[in-house]
């Protein structure tokens, strides 16, 4: 189960890889400024996965008024998380968690995903500016999607 609404989100600090090389983002970054929609997806280059970022890469205008940052997070090396972007015009940061520390904190590890070993879930949070959980959900299996009406309806009730 993902951690609940009304959790304190856990602080992460993950590698981004972009024009300027590796960065690092921190949840905190965004304390106090903006509203994050966390997204955890299984892997790099996969359908679902790809599908879901191209879709909210090309919706992010939605998101931006709502005053909400929107950030995904996989197992995948930031490189591997870098060409994928590229190739599929994903214009959210990506964020690296290859030792899963993340994923395990915010309690959406997917264990043995098609027998390769261990990912994170397809999962969504909304994190308001003063680092507490207002939406959560993972979904049934990796190849659904989040309710990503809901996901606007909580950013919604924070403006």
């Amino acid at each position: 189960m993902p951690l609940a609404i009304g959790t304190k989100a856990p602080e992460f600090i993950l590698k981004q890889k972009n024009a300027e090389g590796l960065v690092d983002v921190k949840l905190t970054d965004f304390a106090g400024k903006k509203n994050v929609v966390l997204l955890f997806v299984p892997l790099a280059f996969t359908g679902v996965c790809t599908e879901e970022l191209c879709d909210i890469s090309s919706g992010l205008s939605a998101y931006q008024g709502l005053n909400a940052e929107v950030i995904a997070i996989s197992v995948d090396s930031p490189f591997a998380q870098e060409a994928w972007a590229l190739k599929e015009k994903i214009t959210i940061p990506l964020l690296s968690d290859l030792n899963k520390t993340t994923t395990q904190a915010y309690n959406v590890v997917f264990p043995n995903l098609a027998g390769i070993g261990d990912t994170s879930a397809r999962a969504a949070f909304v994190i308001d500016k003063a680092g507490v959980i207002v939406y959560s959900e993972q979904t049934a299996t990796p190849k659904d999607l989040p309710n990503f009406e809901l996901v606007k309806a909580a950013l919604a009730k924070l403006s």
